[in-house]
Parts: structure tokens; C-alpha cells; sequence
């Protein structure tokens, strides 16, 4: 276990770069962007199915 960490702490000093601050701006806009724009699709089609629902229940009861 301690030659994994060891070997896994050499491994992300010598072989991992890191992006510069500019790319890493940009990749979290992207990020949020994204974020936003999936979490309105889930809100759109949990209101499309909650209506569905609702009018199928009215419909089976009248």
C-alpha cells in the first residue's frame, strides 16, 4: 500500500501538468455553462412529465 502512494506521488510530480490559468478559466466557464444549460433541460422535461402525469390522473378519475 505505502509503494502505491509513494509510486502514485511520483507519478502526479513527474507525468501530470497542469493547464495554465487562462485555460483553466476558460474550461470552467465551459464547465458552467454546460451546467446550466443541463440543469434547465432536466427542470423542461420533469415539468413536461409532471403535466403528463397530472392530466393522466385527472383523466382516469373524471
Amino acid at each position: 500500500m505505502f509503494t502505491y502512494i509513494k509510486e502514485s506521488i511520483a507519478e502526479l510530480r513527474n507525468n501530470v501538468s497542469l493547464p495554465s490559468r487562462a485555460e483553466s478559466s476558460n474550461l470552467m466557464v465551459v464547465v458552467a455553462v454546460f451546467s446550466i444549460i443541463f440543469a434547465l433541460a432536466t427542470w423542461g422535461v420533469d415539468t413536461v412529465f409532471s403535466k403528463l402525469i397530472q392530466l393522466y390522473f385527472k383523466n382516469l378519475i373524471n
